[in-house]
């Protein structure tokens, strides 16, 4: 399978991240555990939480997910052929970005995750209230530690990313490889500016809610289809008449390429130049069919028809 360097530095990954918000939450231990297994044993390899997941879901308090992964990493006894992404700041319990939280944090994350290392670390949310020299100066000690391998900023608009960029440059410390945006066919701001900096950084991009919570797999075709649903809250703001539009034609383009909406909407992701897209499944059919995108070769006529459909002023 083809893989794509994140950042100058950071890991060689396949071109699908699993998003591990669900694990502990839509999908219970036992269903992470198959999922991981399922994923890792088709030649996948990233796997991308953090510690406030998931905080919001009844009955859960943050934690779960980097727990079920690091119960799967002990079951499996393996830890050198995956890669790991955790994120520290925005957790009630460890919020923010001072040295002090940081140092804390990864050391909580390091022993529910049972490993002594994390692949990508994210600063989750950027965090104005400190500076960023001590941000990225407590970022490359957990580098120089082992504790860390590669840095990564979440959820930073371009001007921060910038500024983080040139502060890491002039006081010689490591510096971001890979940034985390949301970025899907419905919602491409991150093309405004954050795209550039990317590409004129050399930077990795691993998107988030890269099928917009659920909405790009066409599966839900009304407001009302999503009561009840634990992700409700997350996807009511994509039906609204663009909304619908670009569904009718990502589900006419599935069609004709006979793939289907999910697959068609990463694959769009994995064409863009350096984006890997992160997407979470709670079955293992769901799995298998978004993991189905890495085969899948969008024609250029295809592209052209996604991109004029999902265009932010259409």
């Amino acid at each position: 399978m083809q893989t794509r360097k994140l950042g100058r530095s950071g890991p060689d990954i396949a071109p699908l991240v699993f998003g591990g918000n669900v694990f502990g939450w839509t999908a219970d231990e036992a269903t992470s555990l198959k999922l991981l297994d399922r994923f890792t044993g088709r030649g996948f390899h990233a796997i991308d939480t953090a510690d406030v997941y998931s905080s919001w879901g009844p009955g859960l308090s943050g934690g779960e997910s980097e727990t079920v992964i690091g119960n799967w990493l002990a079951r499996r006894g393996r830890r050198d052929d995956v890669v790991l992404m955790t994120k520290v700041g925005m957790w009630e319990r460890r919020k923010g970005l001072s040295a002090k939280n940081i140092a804390a944090a990864v050391d909580d994350s390091l022993q529910r995750l049972r490993t002594d290392y994390i692949d990508v670390y994210f600063a989750h949310v950027d965090d104005a209230d400190v500076p960023l020299a001590e941000t990225l100066g407590a970022f490359g000690r957990l580098v120089e530690a082992g504790k860390v391998r590669t840095l990564g900023a979440s959820n930073h608009d371009a001007a921060r990313l910038r500024e983080a960029l040139a502060v890491s440059e002039q006081q010689g410390l490591p510096r971001y490889e890979v940034i985390q945006p949301a970025y899907n066919l419905y919602d491409r701001s991150f093309e405004s500016e954050l795209a550039g900096v990317a590409q004129e950084h050399d930077l990795g991009v691993v998107s988030y809610f890269s099928l917009a919570s659920g909405f790009l797999t066409g599966k839900y075709r009304s407001v009302e289809d999503l009561q009840g649903r634990a992700r409700e809250g997350f996807l009511k703001g994509y039906f609204d008449s663009r909304g619908l539009a670009l569904l009718d034609t990502l589900r006419q383009v599935a069609h004709d390429l006979k793939a289907t909406p999910a697959q068609v909407a990463l694959a769009w992701l994995m064409a863009r130049p350096q984006v890997t897209p992160i997407a979470s499944a709670t079955s293992l059919a769901q799995l298998d069919e978004i993991m189905g995108a890495a085969e899948l070769a969008l024609p250029a006529s295809a592209v052209a028809v996604l991109d004029r459909a999902s265009a932010q002023d259409a």
